[in-house]
């Protein structure tokens, strides 16, 4: 199938599906200057090589490129039943994203939660000081007068989900459920290898879903996509939505 036409058919997949569900990966960020994992140049590939970690844009300088945005589109124009994402550099949130749509199965770099009510505050609104309290992490020790949760007094810890920490299991259930609900279920930029997220695919298609992956390394669910493209992520996704909305407007 012509390139043309496989974003013709993902377009119309889209326009047709009543609960289209995407899972993002480190790949959507690369064009906004962060590194991904596995590819040719990623993080893990170049650690395997001995080689040192590859060049990054600083934190607070990283902004939402041309395909978070292209999300965004597809969420104002009623097409995202929900997005979960294995990132932790919040530019979905920072997309404009809501919480309510979006499960960040690995944390947000900028948020914290509290492990009684599920409650994310930034470190700024809980009033903590990195400098005094240190990062936050789950593993870390608590220390005396550390901010509380203003919501029900309960521990705040780094929403980010380190090696051998447990998911968030609201967000982990919920991903599930829609994953399961899903009629089209849409991978952008993951190489689909970390589970438990990496298991939503799976779910999805054995559900019926139509499985479209976006990513340039190949994936474990290859065999199964009903349309798979290997390219740029920023060239193929706004090409897409762009589609869609002509349908929209024509229908």
């Amino acid at each position: 199938m012509e390139l043309d036409e496989k974003i013709d058919l993902a377009a119309k997949w889209i326009y047709e599906s009543n609960n289209l569900v995407i899972f993002t990966g480190a790949g959507i960020s690369t064009e906004s200057g962060l590194p991904d994992f596995r590819g040719p140049n990623g993080v893990w590939t170049r650690r395997d090589k001995g080689l040192p970690p590859p060049k990054s844009v600083p934190w607070d300088q990283v902004k939402p490129n041309q395909g978070h945005y292209a999300i965004v589109d597809l969420l104002n124009l009623g097409k995202i039943s929900y997005l979960i994402s294995q990132n932790v550099d919040g530019l979905h949130a920072k997309s404009g994203i809501p919480f309510e749509k979006l499960a960040e199965l690995h944390g947000n770099h900028y948020f914290m939660k509290c492990l009684e009510c599920g409650k994310k505050l930034t470190f700024e609104e809980a009033g903590w000081d990195k400098k005094k309290w240190g990062q936050g992490y789950r593993t870390n020790q608590i220390r005396n007068n550390q901010p509380e949760c203003p919501n029900c007094s309960g521990r705040l810890i780094s929403s980010i989900v380190n090696f051998g920490d447990p998911l968030p299991m609201d967000e982990l259930e919920e991903s599930m459920r829609k994953s399961q609900s899903a009629d089209v279920f849409f991978v952008i930029g993951s190489s689909l290898v970390v589970t438990p997220a990496a298991n939503m695919p799976g779910i999805a298609w054995r559900n019926g879903a139509k499985l479209i992956i976006l990513n340039k390394g190949e994936t474990p669910y290859d065999s199964d996509a009903d349309l798979r493209f290997f390219d740029q992520i920023g060239d193929i996704l706004p090409k897409i939505v762009m589609k869609v909305k002509e349908m929209m407007n024509t229908n």
